[in-house]
């Protein structure tokens, strides 16, 4: 079957980390390049309580993107094992169960949850955060049954979406209801990390929200908001015209698109401005709530000295490493959070998985989410993706799909 594979060596990313700067083509086209397509056998079964699946569609995600490009910390490495399938945002049919799999048949239509908790390795007692509902955030992604991954798409024995075929175990299966779009059920998993961080850092009535990023991940915190009917005021901080007037559209109240943070935070907040003998002004006052889906040294900073004291922020965006002056932290007593994949949560009705809480809001017509798959390929086709992919606000991009139907 074709597969779109990432792998890289230490050699391979010394070399491209020099010469890339000089060709960003070398990440993805020739010898030195992270990704190929290539001919690969069919995952087989792990267990009797697996699947194998069908991709139908399967997004391209900024990580994706993040990934092909060496843009991760290496830290991240010990929880990828290589050559691996990229693709984790994905709609698929099922095509073969294990016998221990009563609650999917063959012909089902579905999405995943991709982390490779506890469960999926087969490890007994699971870890505390897969005890406490955190699937997303489980401490073995390097152990028990499986090789090292944190999801589909970075682990060797699972496959992933950017292949033909990918196998998950029952835990990770969510079936689409009938009437629900391929295109939705590939977008399940993105909205999912905008409903958990927003979960996770829920805007209180009358709040001022800001948004760092409006771009997928940023949109779809704006629209689990709405979706919700939280009753706050949301600006968003994007620079990209088309993706700016994308964005108020799913809800935003305000857009800033000029990058002067400081000046509009005091005239949407009445937060007040103070200029210290060298660096970046402090506001007091400010934001009670930051999603910064941007996550550099440059958004961080201006996320604390934006905040409000005992404000929250949620850090979305997977950047490189930062540097930080935590005085505002202090002298605000503000609170910085991660945020990664999902879980478990008693938020919405019983506890269900932060998946199946996504799939009743899109299904319910609480949230329109389908409006962001803007662009499909080929797998055949990835350069071209990769390269659409790069210049976004001129392609007029919200999220692109590999299409295999």
């Amino acid at each position: 079957m074709k597969a779109l594979q990432f792998s890289v060596s230490v050699p391979q990313w010394a070399a491209l980390k020099a010469l890339g700067l000089v060709n960003k083509k070398l990440f993805y086209r020739g010898p030195l390049a992270t990704v190929k397509l290539a001919d690969v056998s069919e995952p087989a079964l792990p267990s009797p309580a697996w699947v194998k699946i069908r991709t139908l569609l399967c997004g391209f995600c900024a990580s994706d993107l993040n990934l092909i490009f060496l843009h991760d910390s290496p830290t991240a490495s010990s929880f990828t094992s290589f050559p691996c399938t990229i693709g984790h945002e994905i709609c698929g049919e099922i095509v073969d169960t294990g016998s221990e799999v009563k609650e999917f048949k063959k012909g089902d239509i579905v999405t995943i949850a991709p982390q490779l908790s506890c469960v999926t390795r087969g490890i007994d007692p699971v870890c505390p955060a897969c005890k406490a509902g955190r699937v997303g955030n489980c401490e073995n992604f390097a152990e028990g049954s499986l090789s090292p991954g944190m999801f589909t798409g970075i682990c060797r024995d699972t496959g992933g979406g950017f292949g033909e075929y990918f196998v998950a175990h029952k835990s990770q299966v969510f079936k689409l209801p009938e009437g629900m779009s391929k295109e939705e059920g590939a977008l399940i998993e993105p909205f999912s990390v905008a409903l958990q961080a927003v979960t996770d850092n829920r805007p209180q009535p009358g709040d001022q929200v800001l948004v760092i990023g409006g771009g997928v991940i940023g949109t779809m915190i704006v629209k689990a908001m709405r979706a919700l009917d939280i009753d706050c005021h949301i600006t968003v901080s994007e620079p990209s015209p088309f993706h700016a007037e994308f964005i108020r559209e799913a809800g935003a109240d305000r857009i800033i698109t000029d990058g002067d943070l400081f000046s509009h935070t005091v005239d949407i907040t009445g937060a007040s401005r103070y200029k210290p003998l060298i660096g970046q002004d402090v506001l007091m006052g400010g934001f009670n709530r930051i999603f910064d889906v941007v996550g550099t040294s440059k958004t961080l900073n201006q996320s604390l000295r934006c905040l409000a004291v005992e404000g929250i922020l949620s850090v979305v965006g997977i950047g490189r490493d930062v540097k930080l002056d935590l005085t505002p932290m202090w002298l605000k007593l503000q609170t910085m959070r991660g945020v990664f994949a999902g879980g478990y949560t008693d938020a919405y009705g019983g506890e269900k998985h932060i998946f199946q809480a996504v799939i009743d809001l899109v299904s319910a017509k609480k949230a329109d989410i389908k409006d962001m798959a803007t662009h499909k390929f080929s797998i055949d086709n990835y350069e071209e993706m990769i390269e659409t992919n790069l210049a976004k606000a001129k392609n007029r991009v919200v999220k692109t799909m590999v299409s295999f139907m």
